[in-house]
């Protein structure tokens, strides 16, 4: 079966796509109709384009057995084979405030994955969300994750979370180790109103040798558009204060009323600062969240509106080298500008994660 194939090590700067798919859009926390949103001509159309790599999680409940169902449906496996696409989990986090990061449950957690994809391997697996547990914790967790390298069933090991300091430290651990991780991924902090990842974060993370970082929430989880943030079965659990969703709001309709949508120029804004070519950085890779076929064509037409295609006519193949577009880029400049004025206080903010009162030794709220 070519799917139970395993696959060496690689290039991962190589092999992960410019931009990814991300699953949590599957997830009931966003969308509580997750099983009936048409995932097939989702992925298909995503793969059409280039965005060749799936990032998803558990913790997405049910996402990894949507995504898995749909990725043996003939009508994908007749077009692409399991080495035609990169696909990432997570391990760890179970729940809002469930948390498991113990060698055996890792070890659990990804043979569920790969018999949820119906795979031999996982291209990537990363620990989840690694602020809510000791940095021992994580380490523990990641040698775990090393077992499967060893046995190919997983290729390459990493770690998410939010806090960039906390990222950086266990990335520095794990290369003091003698097992440096091959890449990270930290959301909402390199978009239109938090470049902290680039400023804050990348060289270190390149010093700790990692070579791709992903930047996921260039909307941060619907703050950046004119709708709003998303309501799921969890209910508003966004973690914007209401003084940044007023002045996002506010944004919005600034962007509007200059005939631009927030949620286009927060993508393209993304999707400019991750196409980074600076060889001191690591590789980066940007993560949407597409829930629907016009969603995807939103997200490429994003991507692609940055890019300079005039070789290869309009739409070309995200995965091609990106080449920016500068005279895009210099339009761009005075609405980024506008929107950056109207953000005021609220630029570079970042939210607090773990929440107060969490501790990280006992894995749970102590208030």
């Amino acid at each position: 079966m070519a799917n139970s194939i395993h696959r060496p090590r690689s290039d991962l700067t190589k092999e992960i796509t410019p931009i990814v798919m991300g699953g949590a859009a599957w997830s009931h926390q966003l969308n509580p109709d997750a099983e009936t949103r048409p995932i097939i001509p989702v992925i298909l159309k995503a793969f059409s384009h280039g965005i060749r790599t799936i990032d998803t999680s558990p913790y997405y409940e049910p996402s990894e057995k949507i995504l898995g169902k749909a990725l043996a449906n003939p009508q994908i496996t007749s077009l692409y084979n399991r080495k035609d696409y990169f696909l990432m989990t997570k391990v760890g986090r179970i729940a809002s405030e469930e948390f498991n990061y113990s060698p055996d449950w890792v070890r659990e957690s990804v043979e569920r994955s790969l018999e949820r994809f119906q795979t031999g391997y996982l291209d990537v697996v990363f620990c989840h969300d690694v602020e809510f547990i000791s940095d021992e914790g994580v380490v523990a967790a990641v040698s775990a994750l090393w077992e499967f390298v060893e046995k190919g069933k997983v290729r390459y090991v990493g770690i998410s979370g939010y806090p960039i300091d906390k990222l950086v430290r266990v990335a520095r651990k794990c290369k003091e180790m003698g097992k440096p991780l091959d890449i990270v991924q930290n959301w909402g902090q390199l978009t239109l109103q938090n470049t902290r990842l680039k400023t804050e974060g990348l060289r270190e993370l390149k010093e700790a040798g990692v070579k791709v970082v992903c930047s996921s929430s260039p909307l941060n989880i619907g703050l950046l558009r004119a709708q709003g943030v998303p309501i799921g079965t969890l209910g508003d659990w966004h973690p914007a204060p209401s003084g940044l969703r007023q002045a996002a709001a506010n944004a919005a309709t600034y962007a509007a009323k200059h005939n631009d949508d927030l949620a286009s120029l927060a993508l393209r804004f993304a999707v400019r600062e991750t196409a980074n070519k600076d060889p001191s950085l690591p590789t980066m890779s940007l993560i949407m969240g597409p829930g629907s076929v016009e969603e995807v064509e939103s997200c490429a037409a994003a991507a692609n509106s940055v890019r300079d295609n005039s070789a290869k006519g309009e739409f070309g193949d995200l995965r091609d080298e990106v080449v920016l577009d500068k005279e895009g880029e210099k339009s761009d400049e005075k609405l980024v500008e506008g929107v950056r004025e109207i953000l005021g206080e609220w630029m570079d903010f970042s939210f607090i994660s773990p929440p107060e009162g969490w501790s990280v030794k006992e894995g749970k709220m102590m208030k």
